[in-house]
């Protein structure tokens, strides 16, 4: 037979097909103030616990989950809409794991058979898998699978079905690659908007993940600093950059990398956000943009694939 799953019984991907809530706070910059963590100054607000020894010395016993970015996964895209979802996510997967590949056509009689779907079912799934690049429908030559040259790469679900397949490594090599030129050049731009608001905003970030740091709360951290270059981005006024940095980082969560700019809480983070925020305090852009490459070299993934920043 043409194809090795079956989707009679099969769930929705549920847990591992849908975005985070942290990735969520990303893929929204223009909204920072929605994400409740309050406004301006209004720290109180911001729902950390309280550490039950407040003069404690040294690093926090850290509770973090293993897998933060699976965290409140929320139905999204294609998924989670009954067979018809179902059926795009299982085609999908298997073209991009390289299960079905060019070598013959996509037979919709035999797609439905195997899976036991109406045909109305399997002409959209195949419509939907067509706008997203995978697949092409030609008279007297049928529905084939395209090249990896012609797939959307920016598109939510491919960018889930590389994460989860034997691209994994490549995909999250190159979103690291992507974020290391989004986020310097927005640091850069950032620096020349004198917006108090926002500033002030990016400097209770780093308060909050202070105290979050103190009281070994990873969760609290993991989801100020998410907001912390959430506003950054916003913060440069380019709105491209925003639609890209929310791809970005929904993508790091759903590949299992971290979307914001620590893999773990640390001193050293801490220091370069602090150092983030006074360079646009002060208007100066080189400082920013090298406070941020030195900030995204923390990351180990990141540090693999780029070059330490040039001293300016």
């Amino acid at each position: 037979m043409l194809f090795t799953k079956d989707l009679k019984g099969h769930e929705s991907h549920a847990d591992k097909g849908c975005v985070s809530t942290l990735a969520h706070t990303m893929m929204t910059p223009a909204r920072p103030v929605e994400s409740g963590l309050g406004a301006p100054g209004d720290l109180d607000r911001y729902p950390y616990a309280e550490a039950p020894g407040a003069d404690r010395v040294g690093p926090p016993a850290w509770e973090m989950p293993e897998d933060l970015g699976r965290v409140g996964r929320r139905a999204t895209g294609s998924r989670g809409r009954g067979l018809h979802g179902q059926l795009v996510q299982q085609l999908g997967q298997m073209i991009v794991s390289g299960d079905l590949g060019a070598d013959r056509p996509l037979v919709p009689e035999e797609i439905g058979q195997r899976f036991e779907v109406s045909r109305t079912v399997v002409r959209e799934s195949l419509r939907v898998l067509e706008a997203k690049g995978l697949v092409s429908a030609r008279p007297n030559v049928g529905t084939r699978v395209r090249p990896v040259s012609d797939w959307n790469l920016l598109d939510p679900d491919i960018i889930e079905w590389r994460a989860f397949g034997p691209q994994r490594d490549d995909q999250r090599r190159e979103l690291n690659e992507l974020r290391w030129t989004i986020e310097p050049l927005a640091a850069r731009l950032a620096a020349g908007h004198g917006r108090e608001d926002v500033q002030q905003r990016l400097a209770d970030m780093v308060e909050i993940m202070g105290h979050a740091y103190a009281q070994g709360d990873g969760i609290t951290f993991s989801r100020a600093d998410a907001e912390f270059h959430a506003l950054l981005i916003q913060l440069a006024g380019n709105r491209m950059l925003e639609h890209l940095s929310g791809i970005v980082a929904s993508a790091l969560q759903v590949s299992g990398a971290p979307a914001t700019g620590c893999d773990r809480p640390s001193e050293g983070c801490l220091g370069h956000h602090a150092r983030i925020v006074d360079a646009l305090a002060a208007g100066d852009a080189v400082a920013a943009e090298s406070a941020m490459r030195q900030l995204l070299t923390v990351h180990p993934e990141v540090e693999r694939v780029v070059p330490a920043p040039r001293e300016h």
